[in-house]
């Protein structure tokens, strides 16, 4: 059975940078660029028509940037993946969209073949997590998140575990071979985690475990 071709809108006020990303993903078998967009408003009205699975964001864009953006074409299709492309992975603007429901970031500099796993990551559901930079992002965010303590405090002992690695940017396959469980209970797991904690996904329970501290034991953040 072949897998369903995954369809991508571009979104970037600047042509080159466009052009490029098309070049890359258009030499990848099963990924078709089917628009582009030079800002948000027609970025959001090329999701409205084409109905992808995944856009690829710029954040810094004149008129309505690649936030606002993201957080109109998530109402309005909650099944698309936005991929935010940046320049600088300190950008305060690249934590804002991943708040608004991002499923993770680029750096514009990216190797190619970087920009086409993440668009596969993406498209099966995971996030394109880079925990040192969402954690720096962060910052001192935790102290505004009073009631997370207690929504951390739903979790069992194993969604804790789960939480912990997800967060640290393992997939489910990855969680599934440290917790010596099945991918299938590990995705259970997941789902129990964002219904808890209100999270609409992966990237937004991440940075939930970020804002909150709880994250911060782990090694290699």
């Amino acid at each position: 059975m072949t897998e369903a071709t995954i369809r991508v809108v571009l979104v970037d006020d600047e042509p080159l940078v466009r052009s490029g990303l098309r070049a890359i993903l258009t030499t990848e078998p099963g990924v078709e660029v089917v628009a582009e967009a030079d800002d948000g408003v027609a970025g959001v009205a090329a999701v409205d028509e084409h109905a992808p699975d995944v856009v690829l964001m710029d954040v810094r864009m004149p008129g309505l940037d690649g936030i606002a953006a993201t957080t109109r074409i998530l109402q309005r299709h909650p099944a698309t993946r936005v991929l935010v492309v940046t320049t600088f992975s300190a950008d305060d603007y690249v934590l804002d969209a991943l708040r608004a429901g991002a499923a993770g970031f680029l750096l514009k500099r990216a190797e190619p073949d970087q920009i086409r796993e993440a668009v596969r990551v993406v498209a099966r559901g995971d996030a394109v997590l880079f925990p040192t930079a969402v954690r720096r992002l962060v910052g001192d965010a935790r102290l505004q998140q009073p009631h997370h303590a207690s929504l951390i405090g739903r979790l069992t002992e194993r969604e804790r575990e789960v939480l912990r690695l997800l967060a640290a940017g393992r997939s489910n396959a990855e969680i599934a071979a440290e917790l010596w469980l099945g991918v299938e209970t590990v995705k259970t797991h997941v789902t129990n985690v964002l219904g808890k904690l209100g999270a609409r996904d992966r990237m937004q329970a991440a940075i939930f475990a970020y804002e909150s501290g709880f994250s911060d034991a782990v090694s290699g953040l």
